[in-house]
């Protein structure tokens, strides 16, 4: 799969179901030697003026990945 691909995909948590934010919107975490993603890095919006603010990313680990489907992209964190 190409990374253009992933662009659109939104990122949804298997394990209670919150919606943690668009590929899109996200930045990626790649091991320089292997070419391997490492991490997604999802921006962490608490509030709508967040942008007047520095950034907090949630970190999921590649692992975390469970499945990739049409529309979204299946992840498993037991914390939040």
């Amino acid at each position: 799969m190409r990374l253009s691909e992933l662009g659109g995909k939104e990122i949804v948590n298997l394990t209670d179901g919150a919606r943690l934010g668009m590929l899109g919107e996200c930045d990626l975490l790649i091991n320089e030697k292997t070419g391997k993603i490492k991490a997604i890095l999802v921006p962490d919006y608490k509030s709508q003026f967040s942008f007047f603010y520095d950034r907090n990313f949630l970190e999921v680990p590649w692992e975390c990945v469970k499945k990739i489907g049409n529309d979204m992209i299946i992840v498993e964190l037991e914390e939040l």
